[in-house]
């Protein structure tokens, strides 16, 4: 199964849209595999980077990254979003794989350039506990631009940075 994450929960057709950030894609429906649904238990806009441990993880950057934790995936978010991750309402659309294909193994995406009905939807609650059950730790800090620019000059592999343009400006 994949999945769609929307604050909306009226979605009976899901048409191939335009990749705003990706001119060279043709239009596409996006899902994300069931190891990655924790990467999008936050409201749409809220920018996030996300990393995890890999073979190619340095011990330096192991103990940079990582110090004092046992989690495999770290989510670093921006205090300011903290409220409406707590008050969001977020539906999850369940899609057969069948009609995607993937297109970026390390952050569980998958495209299909054709309509997809889902064949559920259901709200997804208390957020914060669904992040912390997943097994991933969840850090807070006033600006994401200081950790993001540290993963894109560390030796982390496996990363995903998602709605950054509405980080704060600055860092």
């Amino acid at each position: 199964m994949l999945y769609h994450f929307s604050e909306n929960p009226d979605i009976t057709t899901f048409v191939p849209q335009p990749v705003k950030n990706r001119p060279d894609l043709p239009s596409v429906v996006w899902a994300i595999d069931e190891e990655h649904a924790v990467n999008y238990y936050f409201p749409r806009d809220c920018p996030r980077v996300i990393y995890s441990r890999s073979e190619a993880v340095s011990s330096a950057d192991l103990e940079l990254f990582f110090h004092g934790s046992k989690a495999s995936t770290i989510i670093v978010v921006e205090s300011g979003w903290l409220e409406k991750i707590n008050t969001v309402a977020l539906y999850r659309y369940t899609f057969e794989d069948n009609g995607f294909e993937l297109t970026d193994g390390t952050a569980g995406y998958y495209l299909s350039r054709q309509t997809v009905n889902p064949i559920a939807v259901e709200p997804v609650q208390q957020l914060l506990a669904k992040i912390v059950n997943a097994g991933a730790e969840l850090r807070f800090t006033p600006n994401l631009y200081p950790i993001r620019n540290a993963v894109l000059s560390s030796t982390i592999d496996d990363y995903s940075i998602i709605r950054f343009q509405h980080a704060v400006p600055g860092g």
